[in-house]
Formats: structure tokens, C-alpha cells, sequence
């Protein structure tokens, strides 16, 4: 990498996106919450991978819970951006309700 070069993260609506395999963490692990979405199955579509079906839970980042304590809400979306949509929306809303 060149020198002065930043590994910039990408992020959506302010908020940080990190992947690793088929789990996508949104938010900021020093908050209260975090979203995971996982990437249940896939589908081809002219050469590329395309999310058919994805899971999105609203996380505590508590390490101290059990991780099925952390969950505080969970749903299933037919695509990356409907799951991308009520991502942050829950994110912004249990962020502003503390």
C-alpha cells in the first residue's frame, strides 16, 4: 500500500460495516448496540453472489451476556437491502432510546 494511504472503512448513514465470511456487523462496538446480519443463502445472477435470504438481529455488545441474551430483536429478509433498511432503522432507534 502506498505511503499515506488510510484503510478507510466503509460505512452507511454514519455508522461503521464490518465483514467477516457471511456475517456483516453494523455499528460501533463501543455503543449499546450493534446489528449482525448473516447471509443465509445466496442466489447467481449474471456472475454475481446475491443475497436470496438474510438474517438481522438487534444486538446488546455486552460482552458479559450469553449471546443468546444479547438478541433484542431478529427477523429474515428476501434481500441485502431490505435487511440493509430495517438495519438501520432499529440501529438509529434503540441508539436514541438509550
Amino acid at each position: 500500500m502506498p505511503a499515506g494511504k488510510k484503510n478507510k472503512i466503509l460505512e452507511y448513514k454514519g455508522h461503521p460495516l464490518r465483514r467477516k465470511d457471511n456475517l456483516i456487523y453494523y455499528g460501533k462496538m463501543s455503543d449499546k448496540y450493534i446489528i449482525m446480519l448473516q447471509i443465509l443463502e445466496s442466489k447467481s445472477h449474471d456472475d454475481l453472489e446475491l443475497a436470496s435470504k438474510v438474517a438481522v438481529q438487534l444486538q446488546f455488545t455486552d460482552p458479559d451476556l450469553k449471546s443468546r441474551d444479547r438478541v433484542v430483536k431478529k427477523s429474515e429478509k428476501t434481500s441485502f437491502y431490505e435487511a440493509m433498511d430495517v438495519a438501520a432503522v432499529w440501529l438509529e432507534r434503540a441508539l436514541a432510546a438509550g
